[in-house]
């Protein structure tokens, strides 16, 4: 996996080359080189993620899934919390802390979801949304190695998340937390197997149905589902 600095740098790389990218869609100034990295992407799926998840998937019972699945989650709710706070939904941030609580205590730290059955449902906030929610703009579509779709303000956002919040990188044994960001990225690749299946056989450009989702994924995300209408 990159490591922060190396992130950084891509992203100076990438801001460089925004004042020599080709003319296209202008949400995405530098759809060559993101090409680019989303096929290297593709070919590490197709050679060493997917076969995983895969093999995950088979060996691993459905209730033992679901229990990492929730385990993660339950991290994920520290950083969720932190950034309902920076946008100051005071309310939600209740709502999540007792959901964190209820998981982290009474749910074997978050291998039970005890908090969704209590009626807490899971929220989704992170720093890039915070950023957006304070009225920072996206900036150019951005495809990252390994960790896919992103822009440069959602980039800032995963390094600010994954260097102050994040749990899993916050271990000070580099094979304990090597071995933990691996788990968690199988985890979720395995809940995509389907459904990156099902886009690999409808999408006619892979690359434009992935950058699209995502951009209009994390509009209607800032604006907590209610994004304002844009002139087409």
């Amino acid at each position: 996996m990159m490591s922060f600095k190396q992130l950084a740098a891509a992203c100076g790389v990438a801001l460089f080359l925004t004042g020599c990218a080709s003319q296209g869609d202008p949400r995405d100034p530098l759809e060559p080189m993101n090409r680019a990295i989303h096929s290297f992407n593709e070919t590490v799926d197709k050679a060493a993620m997917k076969p995983l998840a895969q093999g995950y998937q088979a060996v691993l019972p459905g209730f033992a899934q679901t229990g990492v699945r929730n385990f993660f989650s339950n991290l994920d709710d520290v950083v969720v919390v932190a950034n309902d706070l920076l946008q100051f939904k005071l309310e939600q941030a209740t709502h999540d802390f007792m959901r964190l609580a209820m998981n982290s205590g009474f749910g074997l730290c978050g291998v039970l979801d005890i908090g969704s059955e209590a009626g807490l449902k899971k929220h989704n906030e992170d720093f890039g949304q915070t950023l957006g929610h304070w009225g920072i703009g996206t900036g150019p579509y951005l495809v990252l190695p390994f960790f896919g779709p992103s822009n440069f303000r959602d980039t800032a956002g995963l390094l600010v998340d994954s260097h102050y919040l994040d749990a899993v990188y916050s271990l000070d044994d580099d094979e304990a937390r090597g071995g933990t960001v691996l788990l968690r990225a199988i985890n979720r690749r395995a809940d995509l197997l389907d459904a990156k299946s099902a886009l690999d056989t409808a999408a006619l450009d892979g690359y434009e149905y992935s950058r699209d989702f995502y951009l209009e994924r994390r509009r209607a995300l800032v604006y907590d589902g209610k994004p304002p209408k844009t002139l087409e």
